[in-house]
């Protein structure tokens, strides 16, 4: 897809030559990417990131959320000057010019939505647990999968209106936790000390490190909003406004969901809990049925993480389509149905998330794998955006401070590393899915009659 680049002020243009329609105003961005970041990882993870804390445990989402605004402050930089859909593996092949880091970056992202539909059906199951415990939880994660995968097979209409609705409902349960923490201050029944302490199992340092590396899974919804940067009305404007701005509400959000918990609840009350923040709706402060607020949050938790790993599953998909599309992985996986969806693409992302599942990793194990690939990720991007520090810039370019690049380069390494440091495991998994990528890649090139096309600039 070719660039205009005759527009006023010398910005590159997206309007002329996009076969998108240019419709996402700079609010509906906002939402999007607040819906991204907010997601599910607070409703899923926040019981193991109290666990690795202690009551302190809204530092890691405080120190979580800032690492990963300093790398949206990379792709802010990146979309204004290429407003155009890909994201990641763009900005690396425009920077790199390697067919193969393209390709590895490409599934690198594909992996890591893999593991987080694998985590989020794990956290679903769960909480369907909490409703209805008559059925193992992993036979529970399967079947949710299998019908996310049946919604994809039947189609998809996905527009901004839907995201800003089920970004409300997310909002509602985090809503639900906050005016929890207002009647217990109100009854005087808080525990304001406890959000000071630091586990004392590890030195506090490293129990801030651990929970940061799983907070973190909670930050990394931000790389899809860059994949509408072609079908916003004026990226250069709304982009990094948006993005800084939907990164901060997610950030003040968690800190003060964290704050409630860790104030209503015995840390180790949190951390022993499969629906942590159950244990919050079920401490008795709202003037409701315990059993009736129970059913209904775990509800508002169950859509949050619907929604999220449907996206995922949409994600994958499409990710297998283009690059079939692009001579990357065997050409069948951009065959589609008659309605019009990647069967065969859906189908593939349906077995590998099973056998995930079916492996026996845990909800941190999954969690950990996603991390580890997005810090990758993150890191590469951050990279691209000082390499290409030269190029394409115009007068409407976003320019993130270097110091602040710098240093977000260092923090993902230093969380990735201490990542694979607590969990040498999780590299098993990670290992396991590039080697599924390294076999289709393999399998194109000697079947497929060509050499991969990665030009993702076209």
């Amino acid at each position: 897809m070719s660039v205009d680049t005759a527009s006023p002020g010398g910005a590159p243009s997206v309007n002329e030559d996009s076969e998108l329609k240019q419709g996402v105003s700079g609010r509906q961005l906002y939402f999007y990417v607040l819906g991204d970041v907010l997601g599910s990882g607070i409703y899923v993870l926040i019981g193991l990131v109290a666990g690795a804390v202690g009551g302190a445990f809204w530092a890691a989402f405080a120190v979580g959320v800032t690492v990963a605004t300093i790398t949206g402050l990379a792709y802010a930089e990146l979309v204004t000057k290429y407003p155009q859909a890909a994201g990641a593996a763009l900005y690396v092949n425009k920077a790199f010019r390697n067919r193969t880091l393209t390709f590895f970056i490409t599934f690198c992202m594909l992996s890591a939505s893999y593991a987080a539909a694998g985590s989020l059906a794990t956290g679903f199951a769960q909480y369907f647990g909490e409703v209805w415990d008559a059925v193992p939880a992993l036979v529970v994660a399967l079947c949710f999968v299998l019908a996310l995968a049946l919604v994809n097979f039947i189609g998809i209409t996905e527009s901004v209106v839907a995201n800003m609705v089920m970004t409300l409902i997310e909002l509602s349960g985090l809503l639900i936790v906050l005016g929890i923490g207002v009647a217990a201050v109100v009854q005087d029944k808080v525990d304001l000390g406890r959000v000071l302490e630091f586990s004392t199992e590890q030195n506090p340092a490293l129990g801030l490190l651990a929970g940061v590396a799983l907070a973190f899974f909670a930050m990394t919804g931000f790389e899809n909003a860059a994949n509408v940067a072609e079908e916003t009305r004026d990226p250069h404007r709304d982009f990094p406004r948006a993005l800084i701005g939907g990164m901060a509400t997610a950030g003040v959000l968690y800190v003060l969901v964290a704050v409630t918990a860790a104030s209503v609840v015995p840390i180790r009350q949190l951390a022993e809990s499969d629906a942590a923040l159950l244990e919050v709706v079920q401490a008795g402060f709202l003037p409701f049925s315990v059993a009736v607020v129970t059913v209904l949050f775990a509800i508002i938790a169950m859509i949050a993480i619907t929604n999220t790993c449907l996206v995922c599953l949409v994600t994958e998909s499409r990710i297998l389509y283009g690059m079939a599309r692009e001579d990357v992985v065997p050409a069948p996986f951009a065959r589609v149905s008659s309605r019009q969806v990647p069967w065969l693409a859906i189908l593939f992302s349906l077995v590998v998330i099973g056998g995930l599942l079916v492996s026996g990793a845990d909800l941190a194990q999954l969690a950990n794998v996603t991390v580890v690939f997005t810090l990758l990720i993150y890191a590469l991007v951050i990279i691209s955006a000082m390499k290409l520090d030269g190029q394409d810039r115009h007068e409407r370019t976003f320019r993130a401070p270097r110091v602040l690049l710098v240093v977000g380069v260092v923090a993902n390494v230093l969380i990735l590393g201490y990542v694979i440091y607590d969990d040498p495991g999780s590299l098993l998994y990670c290992a396991a899915l590039l080697g599924v990528g390294l076999v289709l890649f393999v399998v194109e090139r000697l079947l497929g009659g060509g050499t991969p096309t990665t030009d993702l600039e076209s």
